[in-house]
């Protein structure tokens, strides 16, 4: 029994359209608002944005069997992908592109196979709640997801959702398993549906705070900086920043917003025409600390200090790496979530 369009809405998360198109089923975490903006402000953004980062299927059903069948799309600077398969909140499996490597000691920048891909995945008997976590790295056409004929479709949907902006590590670089990202980790703990806005390489941009989805989410979560001190001045920055959560407050009134400053990255203690890197923090919280109803919270420490919890050894966590990231957010904003 292949899953229609209609059905594929009805259990799809973190997407804010699902639409089919030549026979396959596409899944856009950005509004065509949204979509319209960085294809008019930053052609590499653009295409970032058709990635599925936060995306997930989530169901209730009885069938024995799931099989699945996609095709890569959009892949804007990594390779590799996954769709990770879960049954009643265990592991069950993967859909991949990297696990017939034989080596995978830089594997931000190794090359992997694009095209078609499908798997069939045992679920076991009676029912169970199955969740398949979609890549974040990659945008990917869904040709198929088929379970056992007249098999039971439940949706599955959480009452909180959460709407994520950031940079390139909570857009999900450099996971393995997009199971494994904070934002899933964080929102898996929450019981939360996440809504990422993330695009890698981005900074503090007022503009996309200005335009609202159709919900109001429960909570907010805001991540830039690290490119903000790699690529401008700080006078560029402390405007963008303070235009960003002003606009991002006028567009959500009453939400409670995060706002997380920076990770450590290897080349901190570098030069930049911004300064000190430590400073970033410093002026994002005194920025919030003027804006109702925004909890600053600092990120340096949530990764350890470490490349082996890198995965390109200077920037992006590993799944390893991430796990850190998620429990020391957990550890710091959880008194505040209701």
């Amino acid at each position: 029994m292949k899953l229609s369009c209609k059905q594929l809405q009805e259990i799809a998360l973190g997407a804010v359209k699902v639409y089919e198109e030549n026979e396959a089923v596409y899944f856009n975490r950005f509004t065509e608002e949204q979509t319209a903006l960085y294809k008019k402000s930053n052609g590499d953004f653009y295409n970032k944005s058709f990635t599925t980062a936060g995306v997930r299927l989530s169901f209730k059903t009885n069938s024995e069997r799931l099989f699945l069948k996609i095709a890569t799309t959009t892949v804007p600077s990594r390779q590799y992908f996954s769709f990770d398969v879960f049954v009643n909140g265990k592991l069950l499996g993967h859909l991949d592109n990297f696990s017939d490597s034989k080596s995978l000691q830089n594997y931000t920048q190794e090359e992997f196979p694009r095209g078609e891909f499908s798997k069939n995945f045992v679920l076991g008997t009676g029912e169970k709640a199955v969740c398949i976590y979609f890549p974040w790295s990659v945008g990917v056409a869904l040709y198929e997801l088929s379970l056992d004929d007249g098999a039971l479709v439940l949706p599955s949907k959480p009452e909180k959702k959460i709407l994520a902006f950031g940079d390139s590590i909570t857009h999900g670089y450099d996971a393995m398993r997009p199971s494994n990202r904070y934002m899933s980790r964080l929102c898996d703990a929450l019981g939360a549906e996440e809504i990422n806005k993330a695009i890698g390489g981005e900074m503090f941009f007022p503009p996309l705070a200005a335009l609202a989805d159709d919900f109001t989410p429960d909570y907010i979560t805001v991540a830039y900086g690290t490119n903000d001190w790699n690529n401008i001045s700080r006078d560029a920055f402390l405007e963008n920043c303070r235009k960003f959560y002003e606009t991002l407050r006028e567009t959500y009134p009453t939400v409670k917003i995060f706002a997380i400053s920076p990770i450590w990255r290897k080349e901190m203690t570098e030069q930049r025409k911004y300064g000190d890197f430590m400073q970033v923090e410093k002026d994002i919280f005194e920025i919030v600390n003027s804006i109702k109803d925004v909890v600053p919270v600092s990120g340096f420490g949530f990764v350890p200090h470490e490349e082996r919890y890198y995965g390109d050894f200077r920037l992006h966590p590993n799944d390893e790496g991430f796990q850190h990231y998620f429990e020391n957010l957990y550890r710091l904003i959880r008194e505040f979530i209701k």
